[in-house]
């Protein structure tokens, strides 16, 4: 019997709306999959292939606990997004069996040091401690997919103490879930387990200790955080 020379840690996982617990293994990312978000980062939408970065499993936090305000960082940025929870292994995934792949649904923040990515964009360096830092993926109930329709369309909207800082419908992505799917499954296997946070819509902006956020996506569930 093979014996861990330091005590294992638990997987993470995320809330099953209902009752449960859906084991993480991975976190990837849709950079810029809103065309307006797109141009207010500086890109051209209309001539960008979809492109993909991670977060560590355990950045995630569940239960609306409130997100510390992170170190080496004065521009901490929220992106609300829907999230998509893999339930079937794949690769190559054809875009028509593409949902077939979907165990289910939660809204999500990708929370963002922008201050340090920015600098890491300048300088041609890696994104991953602007994006993949400590309690960076706030994320709401899971729904499963057996419980909802595609959601291809509906508002994702996101409120800052009440007032609202970005409000879009999914509709608007660029690329949607199912393509978002196949292409993914070109670069890496899919397993069941993995999370894809789909982008985030224009009217993206900072915050500070004490501010309240509060997402919500439309037929699919809320998140909701408060920096601490």
């Amino acid at each position: 019997m093979v014996e861990f020379v330091i005590p294992p840690f638990p997987p993470s996982s995320v809330p099953v709306a209902g009752g449960g617990l859906f084991p993480v293994r991975r976190i990837f990312c849709v950079g810029r999959n809103y065309a307006d978000h797109a141009r207010e980062m500086g890109a051209d939408p209309d001539r960008e292939p979809p492109f993909f970065f991670a977060k560590p499993a355990d950045a995630l936090l569940v239960g609306g606990a409130d997100m510390p305000y992170p170190p080496q960082t004065a521009n901490l940025h929220y992106e609300m997004e829907l999230v998509v929870a893999i339930g079937r292994a794949g690769t190559d995934i054809a875009e028509a069996d593409a949902l077939q792949h979907v165990w289910g649904y939660a809204a999500g923040l990708d929370m963002t040091r922008r201050d340090l990515q920015n600098a890491a964009k300048k300088e041609g360096k890696p994104w991953d401690m602007g994006k993949g830092f400590d309690h960076s993926a706030p994320i709401g109930e899971l729904i499963p997919a057996a419980r909802l329709p595609e959601p291809d369309h509906g508002l994702i909207e996101l409120r800052v103490n009440g007032a609202v800082k970005q409000s879009s419908d999914l509709g608007k992505m660029i690329w949607n879930v199912a393509e978002t799917i196949a292409c993914l499954s070109r670069l890496v296997r899919l397993a069941p387990g993995d999370l894809i946070f789909t982008g985030t819509p224009e009217g993206v902006g900072p915050v500070v200790r004490g501010d309240v956020l509060e997402g919500t996506i439309e037929g699919v569930g809320q998140v909701k955080t408060r920096i601490a």
